[in-house]
């Protein structure tokens, strides 16, 4: 009877090794995912923030050249409030995104509980 009762342990202590190498192989490709995610993410942003900042200060420079010499202190003021209010709105909304984003590793840690229900008595 200890020899069935040995083989029944070895064969659950099987199964939770199985179980948790599933469980981390789920995580390495969720952190994987997560991580490329976040380098296209910065990458992305960083190239969007570089031109962006390059085209409107060449557009401003533009125009402030392009008024008369009496306009030109106001139209650099009104350019420069508009960066500002243009700044201000963009820290906003990446705000917002990072708070909307979805917790990371959410479908590991939902097998886990899942698994956890399925064991528990």
């Amino acid at each position: 009877m200890s020899a069935s009762l040995l083989d029944s342990a070895r064969s659950a202590l099987a199964g939770l090794i199985a179980l948790a190498q599933t469980r981390c192989e789920l995580f390495g490709v969720e952190l994987r995912e997560e991580l490329a995610r976040l380098a296209t993410a910065l990458l992305g942003g960083l190239v969007v923030l570089v031109l962006a900042v390059l085209g409107a200060a060449f557009a401003a420079f533009a125009l402030i050249i392009a008024l008369d010499a009496e306009y030109r202190v106001v139209a650099a003021s009104l350019v420069a409030t508009a960066f500002l209010v243009a700044a201000l709105a963009l820290a906003l909304a990446v705000l917002r995104l990072a708070r909307a984003k979805p917790r990371a590793f959410d479908a590991t840690l939902k097998e886990l509980a899942r698994d956890y229900q399925a064991i528990k008595p």
